[in-house]
């Protein structure tokens, strides 16, 4: 796609002069390798993320088989004044949405003062009314957000969604770095790359802080549907590095209003549960009655405030695609600030003339299910066949309000290794944003790569793969917790 930002070379140009000063030093040590070097090291890493399990299963994959996440040894780098903007946008961000659950589960505030009309949140099907008037530890909802940002072709910052429900991602973050770190600790050793592997100590400090009121010495536990599950790697690796419990539903039971764990000592009180499935199939006596995976009874427990889930039930209202237009008016609302980070203008298609200029303008945007996640359910204008794109405007004359419409950026490209050398591929970032009795994140987050030439889809579900992403260092580190 023309005229992108190129995150290494300035105008794209391959040229010395045109190297951008962040990636001056990275591109130096580059020019000095040979292809074989690369090669071998690349092979080393596939081996080794091989040997570990860190592989992905694949939607709709009739094998029933799992794949290597594809690693691109060329890391995406973003100078410290950068970050320090971008920062600063995803708390103000995250605080808002934050703010904007607990409203609507409570007073309903944005709603009375007409910026979001009440149909947005009483007919999202991830709006939990058994969660109204339920007070939360801290009032904290999203204690773990995921926010997409890419780059466009200007270099401005937008961002693409906000992932609330269950993000994932933050493993193959840490595994990049460590294995950017084994493979080249030379590169480590001369430039002032702000650390990341602190993550997991950042996790469970934010949800220790989180626990049931008068709960000193929380027990912290992360709750998995199982090993079938797609990211079932990121829960055993996040239990692990935390040092707690990895559980499944049949291991947690409720008595006397406390939730407990089975263990071989005995049944042990639980205070917080990191949960990674989605509110259907937490507790078959309040959501889904065939779910096998919950424990009966959390509801009950976690309503009258004995035990902390994160992130809390209801929270997806905030995360659909339909309510994403409307995080800028939060931000106004609740922090009465303007967004430090743009949305990418958006189309509600439940709109009669957003819904006409979509129809007319199908080839050119990309369209998206409101509900849909992992890059399904979506419409790539341009490179969309026709039969494609007569096939999408049946489905959103169906359901218009099913659907939200954008225009197709020219995300930004990054150097990557590909069949044929090093070639520019589209990247997009996910920062993890942590949400307790402060706001804290580490310097960095999952860069995910578009592998095929001229796709916009970094998804890992449709063969996208992960780069490394540094944030370079001024003076001292971006560490630390941001006060709300």
């Amino acid at each position: 796609m023309a005229n992108f930002f190129n995150e290494m070379r300035a105008d794209g140009v391959e040229a010395p002069e045109n190297i951008r000063e962040h990636y001056r030093e990275f591109h130096q040590w580059l020019q000095r390798q040979t292809p074989e070097t690369m090669a071998r090291k690349r092979a080393e890493a596939d081996l080794t993320f091989r040997r570990v399990g860190i592989t992905f299963a694949v939607h709709g994959d009739v094998a029933g088989t799992e794949r290597l996440i594809p690693f691109d040894t060329i890391p995406r780098i973003i100078p410290a004044a950068e970050w320090a903007q971008l920062q600063s946008g995803l708390v103000q961000r995250v605080q808002a949405l934050n703010m904007f659950i607990h409203d609507i589960y409570h007073e309903q505030n944005i709603i009375k003062a007409g910026i979001i009309p009440a149909e947005q949140i009483y007919k999202n099907a991830q709006y939990r009314p058994e969660m109204q008037g339920i007070a939360v530890a801290s009032d904290i909802y999203a204690h773990i957000a995921g926010v997409d940002i890419v780059r466009a072709g200007a270099g401005e910052f937008y961002v693409l969604e906000d992932n609330l429900r269950v993000p994932s991602g933050v493993s193959y973050m840490l595994e990049d770095r460590k294995m950017m770190m084994r493979l080249f600790p030379e590169l480590f050793a001369r430039n002032r790359i702000a650390p990341v592997d602190h993550y997991p100590d950042l996790l469970l400090d934010n949800l220790r802080s989180v626990a049931p009121q008068g709960v000193d010495d929380p027990t912290v536990v992360v709750m998995t549907p199982g090993m079938y599950n797609s990211a079932y790697f990121e829960h055993a690796f996040l239990a692990q590095q935390m040092g707690v419990e990895l559980v499944e539903g049949k291991d947690l039971f409720v008595n006397d209003n406390a939730v407990y764990m089975r263990t071989t000592r005995g049944p042990k009180r639980v205070d917080v549960i990191y949960r990674r499935m989605d509110d259907d199939f937490l507790d078959p006596l309040a959501f889904r009655a065939d779910s096998t995976l919950g424990v009966p009874g959390l509801l009950s427990v976690y309503r009258a405030g004995r035990v902390t889930l994160a992130n809390a039930i209801g929270t997806g209202v905030a995360d659909d695609k339909s309510i994403y237009p409307f995080v800028p008016d939060m931000i106004r609302f609740y922090l009465s600030a303007e967004p430090i980070l743009n949305n990418v203008p958006t189309y509600q298609c439940r709109k009669p003339a957003d819904l006409a200029y979509t129809l007319a303008h199908l080839a050119e945007l990309v369209v998206k299910e409101v509900h849909g996640a992992g890059g399904y359910g979506m419409l790539v204008g341009p490179a969309a066949s026709r039969q494609q794109i007569d096939d999408f405007r049946r489905r959103l004359l169906a359901n218009p309000s099913g659907y939200i419409a954008q225009p197709t950026l020219a995300l930004s490209a990054c150097p990557t290794y590909v069949e044929n050398g090093i070639a520019p591929r589209h990247i997009d970032l996910r920062p993890f944003v942590l949400s307790g009795k402060t706001i804290s994140m580490v310097p960095g987050g999952l860069t995910r790569v578009a592998l095929q030439e001229g796709s916009l889809v970094v998804n890992s579900s449709q063969g996208g793969g992960t780069k490394d992403t540094w944030i370079l260092e001024a003076s001292s580190s971006y560490l630390g917790d941001i006060s709300c």
